[in-house]
């Protein structure tokens, strides 16, 4: 077996090459009854579990964007030398849920004045990112940071950029929290997020 550091946890893998991330993404156009955000929050396992609960999120994928390298693997990612965000790329019906409704439960879902870090996971990797996929999802971003920072004592570190190209993450980091909900990370941080945003 291998071990590897996953979002401040040890995770064990089957023995085996190396897993690579899945092929890239590009930003295809979707049909028009469904659309694409991509948020970074920290470790993607806990953003992943927060979107797939919400009514009219289609799919939510966990993957790596905005480096500077192709083909990244999740142990370049968490050395830093990649520049890549851990993030989730959402797919929803606007008719059920608008992306401003998605804006409000991602600054619920984190702390986005803090730098490169969200509780015990530090890095790049864990910045919090918004990249929008169209002009109104950039100017309904700014406008969400601008409406959000009342709520916070410190200033919204959160980067807004333009989408680019979307990896998705490695088959183990899929849909986590649902295959493994009595794992150490998904009882102690993933369940403890949830009812916070429950009990909101």
């Amino acid at each position: 077996m291998k071990t590897f550091l996953a979002c401040g946890m040890m995770v064990l893998t089957m023995a085996g090459p190396m897993a690579r991330a899945e092929e890239p993404m590009e930003n295809k156009q979707q049909p028009a009854a469904v659309e694409v955000a991509t948020f970074g929050a920290g470790c993607f396992w806990c953003v992943e579990a927060v979107f797939e609960r919400l009514p009219g999120v289609t799919s939510v994928i966990s993957g790596y964007t905005g480096g500077h390298t192709e083909a990244p693997t999740y142990e370049a990612i968490c050395r830093g030398d990649t520049g890549h965000a851990e993030v989730v790329r959402i797919e929803f019906d606007p008719s059920v849920i608008r992306y401003e409704r998605l804006l409000e439960t991602l600054w619920e879902a984190h702390d986005p004045t803090t730098l490169n870090r969200q509780g015990a996971d530090v890095g790049t990797q864990y910045r919090s990112a918004i990249f929008y996929h169209s002009d109104a999802q950039r100017e309904a971003a700014e406008a969400s940071k601008a409406a959000a920072a009342g709520r916070f004592t410190r200033p919204i570190v959160t980067e807004i950029t333009a989408a680019g190209v979307f990896y998705p993450a490695e088959a183990y980091h899929q849909d986590y929290y649902r295959r493994n909900p009595d794992a150490p990370y998904s009882r102690h941080v993933i369940r403890d997020k949830l009812a916070k945003l429950d009990a909101k």
